[in-house]
């Protein structure tokens, strides 16, 4: 009797464990912050431009190994010099992203994934000339694409990882509205590859950045797991 009850409860144990290995992390919600920054010298004395990317991400995942979410944040960019001596544009812009993630294992507690995100961003540039703010110049952005990205992810612990991230493609369409010593919408369509350099439109580089888009192409974050 006692070795039944022992083989049962060995088969129950068995059971339970292999479910568990199958269930994955699905129905696990998980939190992050991505955070991203690039800077660039356009070739003159003083003209250059920053961007920096602050990025809230949650998320849940529906399998396994397959998890969607949405990011809400914020980038802000400063050009100077772009437009001419001494004008200095600040870009505040919000940004909402539903995306989409996919986990394979490489080895122990560290995974490959990929992930599709569909960015979506709005917000104002303020002029400055000289340090005094241009009144009636304020440029109203708003862009919308799809943005492509793989990284790593380490599981630290059973509720941490660290995560690292760079943007292999992207495709953005940008209306631009009340841009200086314009009468008509500027209206733009970008693609860009990892490691393929393409020169910009003045106007794009002097708002987004030497990217032409709002996505900054390198991004570190930790991940909690709940």
């Amino acid at each position: 009797m006692k070795k039944i009850v022992l083989i049962s409860a060995l088969a129950i144990t068995g059971l339970f464990s292999a479910q568990e290995k199958e269930q994955g992390l699905k129905g696990t919600w998980f939190a992050t912050a991505q955070a991203g920054y690039q800077s660039t010298k356009d070739g003159t004395e003083n003209g250059k431009s920053s961007s920096t990317t602050i990025l809230p991400v949650v998320g849940y995942f529906i399998a396994p190994s397959t998890a969607v979410g949405v990011a809400v944040g914020n980038i802000g960019v400063k050009s100077e010099n772009q437009l001419g001596s001494d004008v200095t544009l600040k870009t505040n812009l919000l940004v909402i992203e539903p995306l989409a993630r996919k986990y394979w294992n490489i080895h122990g507690g560290l995974f490959f994934f990929g992930q599709l995100a569909v960015p979506m961003i709005t917000g104002k540039t303020k002029v400055t000339a000289n340090g005094e703010s241009v009144v009636g110049s304020d440029i109203k952005i708003n862009q919308f694409g799809l943005a492509l990205s793989g990284g790593l992810d380490y599981v630290m612990t059973k509720h941490f990882t660290v995560e690292f991230s760079y943007n292999l493609a992207n495709l953005s369409f940008t209306t631009i509205k009340n841009y200086p010593g314009t009468t008509k919408d500027i209206k733009t369509t970008d693609f860009a590859l990892a490691h393929v350099a393409t020169v910009t439109p003045q106007y794009n580089a002097a708002i987004f950045g030497p990217s032409g888009t709002a996505i900054a192409p390198l991004s570190f974050g930790f991940k909690f797991l709940f």
